[in-house]
């Protein structure tokens, strides 16, 4: 084992850089506590980035799990303070179509009027007037107060708060084991040994407290203590839309079940979502039955929508929680949990937060902050409700913000993502302050390759540039890559963002077929192009682009390896000895 050569002392480690975790770093930095929060790769990069983005009004589990939506209904008004630059306000329709008939309508709206949920029935012309492509068979319409979220920014908007509020944020930065002492009778997790995954030195983070925000492995690293933590991952497929087909969210108005919910998202729409349980959350293999169900379900929303083209299917894992539960993952509640490890398990020193869903990560940080104080003899009061994050000023983000961007600041132009008008200047200032720069982090980070193309083109360019700016950091001195960046100002017009042309240090993800390679497998993880019926055959188109021009598959990992390349090693080898097996 490599030795520790880096200490750090805080108060409190957060374990995972998804929107819990970094929302509950956001609230304790907030109160006063020294934070440092480490992530195995980049922020969003699980559950949170794997979303079909939904701002929960509380509709979809007022009947089935009114827990959950009383936590939804609370959180929506909140949220739409908080991050309001981060949420469109589309609105929702619960529509009943033919297949949905029965006394479910009127026990949702029975439901709505007892759990304080803002709901309204509305003629079913006058919600064809609004969504002209809605289903002309459905009989009854209900609006609620849903919206569309972007992930990405919001948990970048919140890190970024929680760093000016003093938190530390240490991404690729993989919890290899907690640090557990004994005495009198008592154990006490009283840190965690972290291995940089780009460098492989390790480090000693001491903590007060450890709060265990890992979502769907939040599991594997109760283990390291000692303590099982029943997660059941509970699989959801989903399929975006090669365009907007509608600007309201729409969900059938029954029992939640699969393909029963459309969101417009940006310029897309995402049909969604299956529920399966899955026994480890690292595998995301998507089966083409759910790609044809998800269509074949939106058709009772949107009739002719498996028509049009099918941009990607991806997968995500819920973390849900439910003691003693080990039924159907969609019967398992949705509500958070949040478990006090001293009186849960006999161990001291660490809380557990898991379950909720992304429109509850603030509260959901608010009670894990809340039994931190407890633990920690302290009474500091919640902020968050109350706090802005940046770029909350600058109102919602959409597309044309950065056409805006280029038709007037022309010298910045120079596109390198025709679809998401992402320029070279916006590319080079997020690179020069991300710690390992990979193309997949800037996918998440400026939305780079996630237009129609999805990166067919942009990736070769955003390579060259990583590429020449690497090879120039050579004559110059190293830039701190640690330092927060304001990626809100990148959403708007108001804060145009200039190319610094600031040198990138050179790390070995940087060999120009290595950072192709580590896109691919991470890319594809979980993220499958459609192929089915009469949609375009896009993974053979892209396999010729990247794997036979390039040989970007056939790299010898003897010589030529990146610190990611061991990441995604076993799954790569589980995953032929799947097939050789079949």
């Amino acid at each position: 084992m490599t030795q520790a050569t880096k200490r750090i002392d805080t108060e409190i480690l957060v374990i995972g850089g998804g929107s819990t975790g970094t929302g509950v770093a956001w609230d304790a930095a907030l109160r006063g506590f020294k934070v440092v929060l480490a992530e195995k790769r980049d922020l969003t990069h699980g559950t949170t980035g794997r979303y079909h983005g939904l701002l929960h009004s509380g509709g979809r589990y007022v009947v089935k799990d009114p827990q959950s939506a009383v936590e939804c209904i609370h959180e929506n008004r909140i949220l739409r303070r908080t991050h309001a630059h981060c949420i469109e306000e589309t609105g929702g329709f619960f529509v009943v179509t033919p297949e949905d008939e029965g006394d479910y309508p009127d026990r949702f709206k029975a439901a709505c009027v007892e759990l304080g949920l803002p709901c309204s029935e509305i003629s079913p012309a006058e919600a064809l007037r609004r969504e002209p492509l809605l289903n002309r068979r459905v009989s009854r319409v209900f609006e609620v107060d849903d919206g569309a979220a972007d992930s990405f920014l919001a948990t970048h908007v919140t890190a970024q708060a929680a760093q000016s509020a003093g938190a530390q944020f240490l991404v690729y930065h993989e919890v290899v084991d907690l640090l557990v002492e004994s005495a009198d009778g008592e154990r006490r997790v009283v840190g965690a040994r972290l291995r940089d995954m780009t460098t492989g030195e390790e480090t000693l983070v001491h903590a007060d407290l450890v709060i265990n925000a890992a979502g769907a492995w939040s599991g594997q690293i109760a283990h390291m203590a000692g303590i099982e933590v029943r997660v059941l991952p509970g699989k959801g497929t989903m399929v975006a839309m090669n365009h907007r087909v509608v600007n309201t969210v729409l969900n059938r108005c029954k029992m939640p079940s699969d393909g029963d919910i459309i969101v417009p998202i940006h310029t897309v729409a995402v049909i969604g979502t299956t529920d399966e349980k899955v026994t480890d959350p690292e595998n995301l293999r998507i089966e083409p039955w759910e790609v044809q169900l998800m269509l074949q379900e939106g058709e009772k929303l949107v009739p002719g929508i498996s028509q049009a083209r099918a941009l990607r299917a991806w997968a995500g894992v819920r973390p849900l929680y439910q003691e003693g539960f080990s039924g159907d993952t969609r019967n398992a509640t949705r509500a958070l949990a949040l478990l006090d490890h001293q009186s849960r398990d006999g161990v001291a020193g660490i809380l557990t937060i898991t379950g909720g869903k992304w429109t509850t990560f603030r509260l959901m940080a608010e009670q894990t902050v809340d039994a931190a104080c407890r633990q920690l003899g302290v009474q500091r009061p919640c902020k968050t409700a109350e706090t802005t994050v940046p770029g909350v000023e600058q109102g919602h983000y959409w597309l044309g913000h950065r056409l805006h961007e280029v038709e007037d600041h022309r010298l910045q132009g120079e596109l390198i993502c025709e679809c998401e008008l992402v320029t070279r200047a916006m590319l080079e200032h997020a690179a020069a302050h991300n710690p390992t720069v990979t193309l997949d982090d800037l996918r998440r980070d400026v939305r780079l390759g996630m237009g129609p193309c999805q990166g067919g083109f942009c990736t070769y360019r955003a390579v060259g540039i990583l590429h020449e700016n690497a090879a120039a950091q050579e004559q110059t001195a190293q830039p701190d890559h640690r330092k927060p960046w304001n990626i809100a100002a990148m959403q708007s017009p108001a804060h145009p963002v200039t190319a610094s042309r600031q040198p990138i240090a050179p790390t070995p993800a940087f060999e120009p077929n290595l950072l192709l390679r580590d896109f691919l497998q991470e890319r594809w993880k979980g993220v499958t192009p459609v192929l089915w019926g009469s949609q375009l055959k896009q993974e053979r188109l892209d396999q010729l682009i990247y794997l036979s021009l390039m040989n970007a598959n056939h790299l010898p990992d003897d010589h030529l390896s990146s610190p990611l390349s061991e990441f995604y090693r076993f799954t790569s080898v589980q995953e032929g000895e799947d097939q050789a097996a079949s």
